[in-house]
């Protein structure tokens, strides 16, 4: 049996339309390419934040392990209650060009004195020989740049002991 091929009329738009739809998925395809870039675009400008404050944190830890570890020393220079000490306040600028909104946040460094623990010995306890040592707890805050004014700031916080 032979069939009866269709007339050219009955087909004619389909491949038209196969082009409209296949136009169609590739579009929908490159706008989630172009939001995927832009996620990517901001994820990588918050990343370089935190590793600014990560590095900022650390170059002040580095300073204090310098300059002198008892606790005296570490909370004229480094404190940044009241006035704040010197090394802190030259820190703080750093911060500021460093962090987008800093200067609107600005980073705190809290220090408190740790008594060493006592020495078990023959199970009696025996006051340390330890120097006591210094928990320093700094805050960082920024906000990136475009950012609505509702959402709070980011932070990084980091917890050293100094002894």
């Amino acid at each position: 049996m032979l069939s009866h091929p269709r007339p050219r009329r009955a087909q004619s738009g389909v491949m038209l339309l196969e082009v409209l739809i296949a136009l169609l998925i590739f579009s929908l395809g490159v706008l989630g390419l172009v939001g995927l870039q832009a996620s990517a675009v901001k994820q990588s400008g918050q990343a370089k934040y935190r590793a600014d404050a990560t590095l900022l944190a650390n170059e002040l830890i580095g300073q204090m392990w310098l300059n002198g570890r008892t606790f005296a020393v570490l909370q004229t220079g480094f404190s940044s209650a009241g006035a704040g000490g010197a090394q802190y306040n030259a820190w703080k600028a750093r911060v500021a060009t460093a962090l987008p909104g800093a200067d609107a946040n600005p980073p705190t460094v809290a220090l408190a004195a740790i008594a060493a623990l006592p020495v078990l010995i023959a199970g009696v306890e025996v006051p340390s020989a330890e120097p006591p040592s210094t928990r320093v707890t700094i805050t960082m805050r920024w906000k990136a740049p475009g950012e609505p004014a509702a959402d709070p700031p980011h932070s990084f916080v980091l917890v050293n002991e100094i002894k």
